[in-house]
């Protein structure tokens, strides 16, 4: 199976075409009674303490199965946009490929923009494929795409997800796991309104999270589900060794500052505000490119959540890392209200 991520297009340097970013991932889900799905479906009931009845709950089988599958490296890709046939690469070892591909405006107009995005297909093949040739019918079962079409300017957020705008509550591992496996996904209060307010004075979106891609087709039914807008996805990719606190912090960070620094390589001409919340390492990571990109930051908000750290030393870490920036560009807040005029 192939799962297309939510990517978005930006003018070529020439400004007469677009360069739109494909992206996905390669799956083959595991067997119904091989071992290793046995194995870790025990694994993850063990450790969440799961009774009969959360085990075989629909919420619990839909989220274990994003994580049952083996990764298919080296599968040929090739996608459709508005009656073009394109070829997009190759997955890589871990069964993630994206490529980027040049669209005129004749192919935009095609695909159907609706909302700023434009829908396409795409389907794993069984040989790669030259653009140039004349292709039939696909092999496999096609899944669809979207691309964010983005302007050269204006204003983009880049918002983390969990504890942002999704209840996770991080600090706590059991609660983590359980907001994970076993409840339905939740807004923050307050948020959805808030960037749809946004969305209506034409701010884009691009969420960058530290959750796994494997998590990528849940999160993007919730933001629908939950009437968040659109944007493009920025997740982690998900390493046995990243489980381990001396794997998973230096690289957590390093990978989502990244990811923030190529968005923002990407739009030159755009500024950038930065919505995170202060549970794991946002506020560091955001200030840590506003101090690298002044220019392009419009602002840095931070949702104060309850963690394991008591709320005075959460805001005397916020202040100090705030001095470190121009004033104000750094902003704490607790309720959405204290938002409203962030954009």
């Amino acid at each position: 199976m192939i799962v297309f991520f939510p990517t978005y297009a930006r003018r070529s340097p020439a400004g007469t075409n677009w360069q739109a970013t494909v992206a996905g991932m390669v799956t083959r889900p595991l067997p119904p009674r091989s071992r290793r799905r046995v194995f870790s479906l025990a694994v993850l009931r063990r450790l969440l303490d799961l009774d009969d009845a959360q085990f075989d709950s629909e919420v619990f089988r839909r989220r274990a199965e994003a994580f049952l599958f083996e990764r298919i490296a080296g599968q040929p890709i090739r996608v459709e946009i508005g009656g073009r046939l394109i070829d997009a690469g190759r997955t890589d070892r871990t069964g993630h490929f994206s490529a980027t591909v040049e669209l005129d405006e004749a192919t935009v107009a095609a695909a159907g923009e609706v909302g700023g995005w434009i829908p396409y297909s795409g389907w794993p093949v069984q040989d790669r494929l030259q653009v140039e040739d004349v292709l039939a019918a696909p092999e496999g079962p096609a899944a669809g795409g979207r691309i964010q079409m983005i302007a050269e300017q204006g204003l983009s957020v880049i918002s983390d997800i969990d504890d942002t705008v999704k209840v996770t509550n991080v600090a706590n591992r059991r609660e983590l796991l359980a907001n994970t496996f076993i409840r339905e996904f939740q807004a923050v209060p307050g948020m959805v309104e808030l960037y749809r307010r946004w969305q209506d004075r034409g701010v884009a979106f691009h969420y960058v999270s530290a959750s796994p891609w494997q998590m990528a087709d849940c999160l993007r039914i919730f933001l629908a589900d939950v009437g968040l807008p659109a944007g493009s996805m920025h997740l982690k990719l998900f390493r046995l060794k990243d489980s381990t606190p001396l794997g998973r912090l230096p690289s957590k960070k390093r990978s989502k500052r990244r990811a923030i620094e190529q968005i923002m390589d990407a739009f030159p001409g755009r500024r950038f505000l930065l919505v995170g919340d202060s549970g794991e390492l946002d506020p560091e990571i955001y200030a840590s490119v506003a101090r690298r990109r002044p220019h392009q930051i419009a602002g840095v908000r931070i949702r104060q959540v309850e963690g394991r750290a008591p709320r005075t030393k959460v805001q005397s870490r916020l202040e100090r890392l705030s001095r470190r920036l121009p004033a104000g560009m750094l902003q704490s807040f607790v309720h959405v209200d204290d938002l409203a005029d962030a954009v």
